[in-house]
């Protein structure tokens, strides 16, 4: 038997939360974004093969692999003798900002659990696959795989045994992510973050997160919009993220709403209530923002169901 999973692509911080906010992206046009790992089982020994657009991204030696380690972590914790044959499909670049180490990790460590039995509990596997996504990131936060795994909008909490929980969601929003094709990695991005803020950035940042957490279940939208900023991470980071300032100005000449570097970037996310015009701005941001050919922009809206089997 084989179990194929799905595990959608991610936003961090979205703005406003940076390492406490995350939310799984849906292409409105039904195309996955994001990556798949296939569990077969095998009477003895492990094996790892990779396909995908960006597998040639990825690490020769299957053991270097994470989804390897994720693997051989799960065998060996749940004592399991038999073997297991993995398939990794890479749909996610490396260092874009979309929670691409997250996907990998997420689809891997839940298409094992269905495949044995579910010996993991949602919370406990939630935080396995925290831990292994830190060992690339350069630390532990579940912005991306919370959202990756349980769908939605998710505020971390890690309290009382909760690491998540889901935000009410506005269902009319469009988020246009924007790859421009630039690696940028995830431990160089957070090395940009002062090592302290100010008193006066602490409070701005408490304020905005607890409106928009507060604006998103009252459902309203014009609080929302107007917190969804970043006074943590995008004042350091946008110098480095190659055409993002110039990008953002033009898309609010567009008419955008709100405009933000999704995780450390170079992905960016801009919302808008209209859907004619976040066409509009997909296309703009393919002529003005997408400067390698690996680059690519989808319309979105929010991912639901987070990883499930397909």
């Amino acid at each position: 038997m084989t179990v194929t999973v799905y595990a959608p692509a991610s936003m961090g911080n979205v703005s406003v939360g940076f390492d406490l906010l995350g939310a799984a992206l849906a292409p409105v046009d039904g195309s996955r974004l994001g990556d798949c790992v296939s569990v077969t089982h095998l009477d003895d020994g492990l094996t790892l093969t990779v396909g995908g657009a960006w597998a040639d991204k990825l690490p020769a030696e299957p053991r270097q692999n994470i989804v390897w380690q994720c693997a051989e972590f799960f065998l060996k914790a749940q004592g399991i003798k038999s073997g297991v044959a993995l398939h990794l499909e890479k749909n996610l670049p490396v260092g874009s900002g979309l929670g691409s180490s997250a996907s990998s990790v997420v689809a891997a460590f839940a298409g094992l659990n269905e495949a044995f039995g579910k010996p993991y509990p949602p919370q406990a596997l939630l935080a396995l696959m925290g831990e292994f996504e830190g060992k690339i990131s350069g630390a532990v936060h579940y912005d991306n795989v919370a959202p990756c795994y349980l769908g939605g909008m998710q505020l971390m909490l890690e309290q009382s045994g909760r690491i998540s929980e889901a935000l009410p969601s506005f269902d009319n929003w469009y988020w246009v992510v924007a790859y421009s094709g630039v690696s940028l990695s995830t431990a160089r991005m957070r090395q940009l973050l002062p090592a302290s803020y100010d008193r006066r950035t602490c409070i701005d940042f408490g304020r905005n997160l607890a409106a928009f957490v507060h604006a998103s279940y009252r459902q309203d939208e014009a609080l929302a919009l107007s917190v969804l900023k970043d006074v943590i991470a995008e004042p350091y980071r946008a110098g480095a993220i190659p055409g993002f300032e110039s990008a953002r100005s033009g898309l609010a000449e567009l008419g955008m709403d709100v405009t933000g570097i999704s995780g450390s970037g170079p992905t960016l996310f801009s919302v808008t209530r209209d859907p004619q015009l976040a066409q509009r701005a997909a296309e703009w941001l393919r002529e003005h923002y997408v400067c390698e050919p690996e680059g690519f922009v989808h319309v979105c809206q929010l991912d639901k169901q987070g990883t499930r089997r397909v």
